[in-house]
């Protein structure tokens, strides 16, 4: 339902609540924040596990939201998630796909980067 908030909150209500990945006891999400700086901005091609995936990444918000598209070339897997950045630290939000997924491929693709 559009406009529905999280009780007490100001933050929309997610269609997944238990997929979300954010901070624990305060503190900020190091692995997400890290993974999230080795991903360049815009589109950009990686190769995972032998296959080509085309990669975007979105800063919008003046900062404070990142949207991740993947989409692996050649078939039609793909896939989405925005991360909020928020003062306790980014919040990790998969769009139709578990966060373990996005944070796997997060992983894939920043070694992929750094290699």
């Amino acid at each position: 339902m559009l406009g529905k908030r999280h009780p007490g909150s100001d933050q929309p209500v997610n269609h997944r609540p238990d997929e979300r990945i954010e901070h624990m006891d305060g503190e900020p999400d190091q692995e997400l924040d890290t993974l999230l700086t080795a991903i360049p901005e815009g589109w950009s091609r990686a190769e995972i596990a032998g296959q080509a995936w085309g990669v975007t990444r979105a800063t919008r918000a003046g900062g404070k939201v990142i949207s991740l598209n993947a989409e692996r070339l050649g078939d039609a897997e793909q896939f989405g998630a925005n991360v909020w950045i928020t003062s306790k630290g980014p919040v990790l939000r998969p769009c139709e796909v578990p966060a373990e997924k996005v944070m796997r491929f997060l992983r894939a693709a920043a070694k992929a980067y750094s290699d």
